[in-house]
């Protein structure tokens, strides 16, 4: 069964949604609750935009001019393509 970022918990799928990033910070990918994605590179907001599902531990993106990836998350990591990524610390920090 295929589910999108809303309904994933639901169906035993992984739970992304949220920022994450590269070691560098150099691309941050924001998987938003709606099923879509933005993603930035470097100074460059919103590089690529689309849409992803999320079946099991497994994603699938189809980004706004029709180009497809996949990724992949295991222990904890984002493995989409060719990049690792990192959930964002979501809790603040003391100043």
């Amino acid at each position: 069964m295929t589910g999108d970022a809303r309904s994933g918990r639901d169906f035993g799928h992984a739970d992304v949604v949220g920022m994450w990033v590269t070691a560098d910070g150099q691309i941050r990918q924001e998987l938003l609750p709606d099923g879509r994605y933005d993603e930035a590179r470097g100074d460059r907001r919103s590089a690529y935009t689309g849409r992803y599902t999320v079946t099991g531990d497994h994603l699938d993106y189809v980004d706004d001019t029709g180009f497809t990836a996949t990724g992949d998350i295991r222990d904890g990591v984002l493995h989409h393509e060719h990049l690792v990524l990192h959930r964002e610390d979501r809790t603040e920090k003391p100043s």
